[in-house]
C-alpha cells in the first residue's frame, strides 16, 4: 500500500484542495484512518504554500461513515487500539495548523460527520444529510463532535434516533456555514477559503491555535491566553505588516515572517 492510496489533494495558489478517496461512499477503514492521520498531521509537507484547505469527498458522498465491516471483528480486546485509529484521524484534522473547510454533499454520518465536525468550518450542499447511526448498529461515538455543531437537544436527538438529518434543518443552528446548490458547493467553499486566505499566513497559525485553544475554556482564562499569543505575535514582522497597512489603507504584503 502506497503513502496515499485514500487521499488527494492539490493546491489552488494558497488554497490546499484535499479530497477523501474510498470508492464508492467514502466509508472509513483502518488503513484510511491512518493515512487522514499522517496527512493532516504533516499537512505542510503536503501543501507547504496552503493557509486555508477545503476538504470534500469524490464521488455521490463526502463521506458513509465507518467500514461496517471492521465492526463486525471488533472485540472488546481490540477496540481500545481501533478506537485510537478512529481519535488521532479526527483530532489531526481538528489540530491541523490552518483552517480547513469541510465542503459536504451527500452524507456526512458517523465518521463523516466527525470529520466535518473537526474542521473549523462547514459548507453544505442543498439535500445533504448530517447523522448519528452509530446506535443503529451497537456503538458509540461523534456526539461530542456533533456537539462542536448543534446544541445538546438536537445531539440527544439525532444520537439517539439514529436518523440523518437534513443540512437545511441544522444550517440556523449556526455550525454549517452556508448551503448552497451542489454544482456551486466547491466555488462556495473556495470562495470562503479565499476570504481567509488572503490574510497572514502566520496570523492565521496562530488563530488556529488559539481558537483551539480557547474553545472550552471559561472567560477569563481564555482571553489571557488570546492575549499572550498576542505578545507573541508582536515579534513577527507579518503582525506589524497588517496593522501598518490596514492604517496606511493599502494591500498588505506578507513574508510568513
Amino acid at each position: 500500500m502506497s503513502e496515499r492510496d485514500f487521499i488527494d489533494f492539490s493546491a489552488d495558489g494558497t488554497i490546499g484542495l484535499v479530497q477523501l478517496d474510498r470508492p464508492p461512499v467514502n466509508a472509513v477503514n483502518g488503513a484510511m484512518y491512518r493515512e487522514i492521520t499522517r496527512f493532516f498531521g504533516d499537512v505542510t509537507t503536503h501543501l507547504p504554500d496552503a493557509r486555508v484547505i477545503v476538504l470534500s469527498g469524490r464521488g455521490r458522498h463526502f463521506c458513509g461513515g465507518n467500514d461496517l465491516a471492521e465492526f463486525q471483528t471488533m472485540t472488546a480486546e481490540n477496540a481500545a487500539e481501533r478506537m485510537r485509529l478512529v481519535r488521532e484521524a479526527f483530532f489531526a484534522i481538528y489540530e491541523c495548523p490552518v483552517p480547513v473547510i469541510a465542503a459536504v454533499h451527500g452524507v456526512a454520518v458517523g465518521t463523516g460527520l466527525a470529520i466535518a465536525a473537526s474542521c473549523d468550518l462547514v459548507v453544505a450542499a442543498e439535500g445533504a444529510r448530517f447523522g448519528l447511526p452509530e446506535v443503529n448498529v451497537g456503538v458509540m461515538g461523534g456526539a461530542k463532535h456533533l456537539s462542536r455543531l448543534v446544541p445538546q437537544g438536537v445531539v440527544r436527538r439525532m444520537h439517539l434516533q439514529g436518523d440523518p438529518v437534513p443540512a437545511e434543518e441544522l444550517l440556523h443552528y449556526g455550525g454549517i456555514t452556508e448551503i448552497v446548490p451542489a454544482d456551486q458547493l466547491d466555488a462556495a467553499a473556495r470562495r470562503l477559503a479565499r476570504s481567509i486566505a488572503r490574510h497572514s499566513p502566520t496570523v492565521l497559525r496562530f488563530a488556529k491555535r488559539s481558537l483551539n485553544a480557547i474553545e472550552y475554556l471559561p472567560l477569563k482564562e481564555g482571553y489571557r491566553l488570546e492575549q499572550g499569543l498576542t505578545g507573541e505575535l508582536a515579534a513577527y514582522d507579518d503582525a506589524k505588516e497588517a496593522v501598518n497597512a490596514f492604517l496606511e489603507r493599502r494591500e498588505p504584503v506578507y513574508t510568513g515572517r
